[in-house]
């Protein structure tokens, strides 16, 4: 019958088993070898330590002297040799009565479990290696040989202090995705995004609000990381790269339906919230026929094919609606015969009676209202890139989406397009060679989305992160809290799969408590002891009565909902501005959380010198722009 039960629990608890302690029975050979070692030091002081022939001075012997001189000398120093022994044997009974005593002791003493209740820990150093968030310490034989360990171009996810208060940057370079937890004015973007856009050396894709981060990170990208820096404002007037969402439409393929359904669906479906009346329904069905019949005339007539021009289609004014209907009908799409989802988009509207036609028809209109901006216009009428380009161009690209503050509602719409059609086209197939994946990409794409939540729910991506990692796409998600993801109107609701697709989760002190619980949660329950001291007797007596202890294992989080509302965070000047950093947590899946401090770009001498240099005051562009008409886009 076992004396213990295997109740262990987990791989770090099974890993580290409490053996036998090996202590008591080393001591208990320590102690003969001590009695071995007096008995032979005594024999030899009464001879003078002139036991070794031509010694004049004092000698230490080795324990087992005296057994040796016992077969030589025994029958001429029998005397000697009993007093030496009774010294030996002294020596060794005392060592063997007082570890008899401590070992009763131990016996009598209470001990804790630690992992009664729960084995959290904070990761050590070691841990944080085995997760791949630092280097390995370097092997003697790299030090001889002068060789460093591989350098880690991944993306930043923190800071942690060692225990001489060194700081050591926390960069993630595998392919899984981030999903980072913080509030505005946290210092998310000079502690997490700048120090990632100042060192990624592939392509990106970041959103970028105000501005800011392509003046800070768009000239080093440009100038030393080797990147295509392109700048899509729709709403500048000058500056910007172009882009005509309808040139990723792959016009006479067995794609195209495909293709356009998917960017009907989200013009006319603008918060991600899905098409839940009638009229949104009916009109991406519209929409759909009106964008592949534009498709397909520029192919022929070499009219534009741009969102504006279906607007202008839809909203003539010199013109009847129905004459657009007819023609839809009777148009020669495909090898002289009309194409049957631009013929039944318009044959519906023909059937419709008038009022529910004319319903139809304004909601459709009312969803290309964005294109009749000018500026935005003229930024969607024509592309100067393509989504193929991010990660198939001689070099890297990075694309910075720019909105401001003013425009950033009425631009969602666009930029959700944008998204949505990077995560669609860029992972559309893959092959395998030799039992693994082939790569079909030049350059890794990093999608750095800061306030993703405020996109509306884009189901791309939330399905999407189960598998772009095998395309080498890696997402870097930044929201403010956990509600903000999980909201049913704006959100990705209680059922999102974001979270258990994102392999580390960081996070700055929150302000919500339901944020700071589900941290809690995730850094685990560890166990601690708990001393309870009764005593008895009266208050004015010289002594106590009695005194007694008692030693309990409880639960507790490793780190409670309210330690996590008090961590500290960032400190700031009286302008508001971050001038110390403050703590963050870090979750590695499969690893003890990291208690880490928030890095700030602004301290380190080398990304101070990289976010000074200026960035380039006009986009770069990758191909000559030509308007839809026949010609598609050139190199």
């Amino acid at each position: 019958m076992k004396d213990k039960f295997n109740n262990t629990v987990g791989p770090q608890v099974q890993a580290s088993k409490l053996k036998t302690s090996r202590v008591i029975p080393s001591l208990a050979v320590v102690m003969m070898v001590a009695g071995l070692q007096s008995a032979t030091q005594y024999f030899a002081c009464e001879f003078g330590y002139q036991l070794v022939l031509g010694a004049n001075f004092k000698h230490i012997y080795a324990p087992w002297a005296i057994v040796y001189w016992a077969e030589k000398w025994f029958a001429l120093y029998q005397h000697a040799f009993m007093r030496a022994a009774s010294v030996g044997v002294t020596v060794t009974a005392v060592g063997l009565l007082g570890l008899v005593v401590t070992k009763m002791v131990q016996a009598n003493s209470s001990k804790v479990n630690p992992y009664l209740h729960g084995s959290a820990r904070w990761a050590s150093k070691q841990d944080i290696q085995k997760a791949g968030l630092l280097p390995s310490s370097r092997t003697l034989w790299q030090v001889i040989t002068g060789k460093n360990t591989a350098p880690n171009n991944g993306v930043y996810v923190g800071a942690w202090l060692d225990k001489y208060g060194k700081q050591h940057y926390l960069r993630h370079n595998g392919p899984e995705h981030i999903l980072c937890y913080a509030p505005t004015r946290s210092g998310k973007g000079v502690g997490l995004v700048v120090p990632t856009l100042l060192s990624w050396p592939h392509s990106s894709v970041i959103t970028d609000l105000k501005g800011e981060l392509w003046a800070l990170t768009a000239g080093w990208r440009q100038q030393h990381g080797k990147n295509k820096v392109l700048r899509f404002e729709p709403a500048a007037l000058t500056g910007c790269i172009c882009w005509n969402p309808l040139d990723e439409i792959r016009i006479r393929t067995e794609y195209e339906v495909g293709d356009v359904q998917n960017l009907a669906t989200l013009l006319v479906d603008p918060d991600g919230k899905g098409l839940e009346s009638h009229w949104q329904k009916t009109a991406q069905a519209l929409l759909v026929g009106v964008i592949l019949h534009a498709l397909y005339k520029a192919k022929t007539e070499g009219t534009p094919a741009t969102l504006p021009a279906v607007d202008a289609m839809l909203a003539a004014p010199n013109r009847n609606i129905a004459e657009l209907w007819q023609e839809m009908v009777t148009y020669s799409h495909v090898d002289g015969r009309n194409h049957p989802v631009v013929g039944s988009a318009a044959r519906d509207m023909l059937d419709r009676p008038d009022e529910e036609a004319g319903s139809v028809l304004s909601t459709a209109k009312s969803y290309l209202s964005l294109y009749r901006d000018p500026i935005v216009g003229r930024n969607v009428s024509q592309s100067e890139f393509t989504v193929k380009d991010l990660m198939n161009y001689d070099s890297p690209v990075s694309l910075y989406i720019v909105t401001q503050p003013n425009d950033k509602a009425r631009l969602r719409p666009l930029v959700r397009v944008l998204v949505n059609m990077i995560a669609r086209l860029l992972a559309d197939r893959m092959d395998f060679e030799g039992g693994r994946p082939k790569a079909h990409y030049r350059h890794r794409l990093l999608l750095m989305l800061d306030e993703f939540p405020s996109l509306g729910r884009l189901e791309i991506l939330q399905e999407s992160l189960a598998f772009v990692a095998g395309y080498g796409i890696k997402c870097y998600l930044i929201c403010q809290d956990i509600n903000q993801l999980k909201s049913r109107e704006t959100g990705y609701g209680q059922d999102e799969s974001i979270t258990s697709n994102c392999h580390v989760q960081n996070a700055y002190p929150p302000n919500r408590i339901e944020t700071a619980e589900h941290l809690s949660k995730l850094t685990g329950q560890t166990t601690v002891a708990k001393e309870q001291i009764t005593t008895s007797g009266r208050r004015t007596s010289a002594l106590l009565g009695q005194v007694s202890r008692t030693i309990q294992e409880v639960q507790r989080p490793l780190l409670t909902t309210d330690e996590c509302l008090r961590m500290p965070g960032p400190g700031k000047d009286s302008e508001g501005l971050i001038n110390k950093p403050g703590d963050m947590v870090v979750y590695v899946a499969g690893f003890p959380a990291i208690y880490g401090v928030q890095p700030l770009y602004f301290q380190d001498p080398v990304f101070k010198v990289r976010a000074a240099i200026q960035a380039p005051k006009h986009s770069d562009r990758l191909r000559r722009a030509y308007a839809q008409s026949g010609e598609g886009i050139k190199l």
